[in-house]
């Protein structure tokens, strides 16, 4: 086990991102996603360790516009049928927030490894 010099955001879709995601291809009744089949497609950010409210608080007022572009990208790669808005508004509306002031490593075999995250590479892996 190894604790990791990060803190972890947990970034989940709410009804508001849901609704959109339900827009993108309409469909009649029981064919739209609900809550519960987006419950578990929440994003761990890994971040610096924020040691006070005002500190995390601020780092994702900073970084909200990357984030809330990751997340709109995983749903949809055409940025023409995003929400016309992209802005700290939405980003409150489309995503709750959760904050982990600790980050813990349980896989004692594999090594962490770092990669840079490539748009081209998630639209290779979608694709396969």
């Amino acid at each position: 086990m190894k604790l990791l010099n990060r803190s972890a955001l947990s970034v989940k879709p709410t009804q508001a991102f849901l609704d959109w995601i339900n827009s993108l291809e309409p469909t009649v009744g029981d064919d739209d996603l609900t809550i519960d089949d987006i419950d578990r497609e929440n994003t761990v950010y890994l971040i610096p360790e924020m040691d006070t409210p005002e500190a995390l608080e601020a780092f994702v007022h900073e970084r909200y516009m990357e984030i809330l572009e990751t997340e709109l990208r995983a749903w949809e790669e055409d940025e023409r049928q995003w929400p016309e808005r992209i802005d700290w508004a939405l980003f409150q509306r489309f995503v709750q927030v959760e904050h982990s002031y600790l980050a813990v490593d349980l896989d004692d075999e594999a090594p962490l490894e770092i990669a840079e995250v490539d748009d081209a590479l998630l639209l290779e892996t979608d694709q396969d």
